[in-house]
């Protein structure tokens, strides 16, 4: 098998704006673009492979021809031809509703569908831009149909400042909500469920006020959810991986590069992720696949892969690498 990189699924929102296809470095895209998927396997809105001969093929029919020796034998038995990671870029020109996302075992129960934990990286961010994150004080179930209703729910949220280089893990029951101005790449499970909060008062283009799951949220919400600071603190190291997120859903690295490094995949029972979030660079594989990647872009490695080997290009690169 060779690394697959996969057309991107551009996704016009109402909050979106123009950044993306300045990213991505892209001719024509139309207005409004929100997200732009990166690899998917949400239904009717699968990746298509762009690269090889196996071009033109879905991400679940690459499952379905290469089972393990793509996803990995352990994932490929625990989740079959559903590949498990969506990978996005966000471009909030305004600001996202606030929401919440169900577990695993509500999901489950209400969707069948995988819940929804995800990581935000955050590429760049205009002058005050901010995320919202989890509680900044404890309230009950009651107070916060209280709140909702009476327009007081965001005073209880917790609300940071951000920078290029912020990192935020949200679990599934965490309230969250991307502030405008702000330019992420999201890792997170493959779900497309979203129980939205509060948006804001605005309306579609059809003028309508857009649907609230505010009674839904309810049993999603962990209210035990109450920190002074949510981000992920790091320490920057240039030219070695540098662990962000851990957890059962996927693990993330990051990795500063100005310097040639391999990765040494062979004890490794997963496709491996990388997302090129600054700069650009060569990514060479053991079956000798040279490709090259630069910043908007994504690519993915099959299980297969025993090891790549990074070799930036004149500037610093920053990739981000994912797997479970």
């Amino acid at each position: 098998m060779y690394p697959l990189k996969f057309k991107p699924l551009l996704k016009q929102t109402l909050w979106g704006g123009s950044k993306i296809a300045v990213f991505k470095r892209l001719d024509e895209t139309p207005d409004h673009v929100g997200e732009s998927w990166e690899i998917s396997a949400v239904e009717n809105s699968e990746s298509v492979v762009a690269n090889g001969t196996d071009k033109g093929l879905t991400l679940t029919e690459m499952i379905g021809k290469y089972k393990g020796d793509l996803v990995g034998e352990t994932n490929y038995g625990r989740f079959g031809t559903k590949f498990p990671l969506l990978i996005k870029f966000i471009d909030a020109r305004l600001d996202l509703s606030i929401q919440v996302h169900p577990d695993d075992e509500l999901a489950r129960k209400r969707h069948n569908s995988f819940g929804k934990n995800e990581m935000w990286y955050v590429i760049a961010a205009d002058k005050g831009s901010r995320l919202i994150s989890g509680f900044a004080e404890h309230i009950t179930p009651k107070e916060y149909k209280e709140r909702v209703h009476n327009g007081t729910f965001a005073d209880v949220l917790q609300t940071c400042t951000i920078a290029a280089g912020d990192v935020f893990y949200v679990p599934a029951g965490r309230v969250h909500g991307i502030g405008a101005g702000s330019f992420v790449a999201e890792i997170q499970q493959t779900s497309d469920i979203t129980y939205r909060i509060f948006d804001y008062n605005r309306r579609d283009t059809d003028g309508k006020s857009r649907e609230l799951h505010t009674g839904l949220a309810v049993e999603a919400i962990n209210f035990e959810d109450v920190q002074d600071d949510f981000r992920t603190h790091y320490e920057r190291i240039p030219n070695e991986p540098v662990a962000l997120v851990e957890c059962p859903y996927f693990t993330t690295s990051l990795y500063d590069m100005t310097e040639e490094i391999c990765c040494d995949y062979s004890e490794l029972d997963s496709f491996v992720i990388f997302i090129c979030v600054e700069g650009a660079c060569q990514l060479k594989d053991d079956s000798g696949h040279l490709v090259s990647l630069r910043a908007g872009e994504t690519i993915l490695f099959p299980a297969t892969t025993q090891e790549v080997t990074i070799i930036p290009g004149e500037e610093e690169v920053k990739l981000l690498e994912t797997y479970i």
